[in-house]
């Protein structure tokens, strides 16, 4: 079992940046790939990055690509999620979650994951 806990979200203007990070515990952080999804209310939690155990291999949603940077430091057991150029639209709860494996696979469904975190509040006004 991984415990997650997010934090770094708030309000921003849009076109301003935020850094996420989630902090993990209950077991070896650099065994296990990590995503981040998110949910806007009235909408269904989407996938929006993943990287992978070691870092070397990462993902991410059309709609964040060249935005948007995941990143880990196993030795923080930290996971990282950069955001910039916030747009209204990324306005969403921001959730990290826990792979079983060091690769989730498929990586932009939820089923991969089996460990979530509580989310973090992101607001992006116009």
């Amino acid at each position: 079992q991984v415990q997650l806990v997010e934090s770094g979200g708030g309000l921003v203007q849009a076109g301003g940046s935020l850094r996420l990070s989630c902090a993990a515990s209950g077991r070896t952080f650099n065994s296990f790939a990590m995503g981040w999804f998110r949910q806007a209310p009235g909408k269904e939690r989407e996938f929006v990055a993943v990287i992978n155990w070691s870092g070397d291999v990462r993902y991410y949603a059309d709609f964040v690509k060249g935005r948007f940077t995941i990143s880990r430091d196993n030795a923080k057991n930290t996971v990282y999620l950069q955001m910039n150029s916030l747009r209204p639209e990324d306005t969403a709860v921001y959730y990290c979650a826990a792979s079983r494996g060091k690769y989730a696979l498929p990586y932009a469904s939820s089923e991969s994951y089996d460990n979530w975190g509580q989310g973090t509040q992101v607001t992006v006004s116009s």
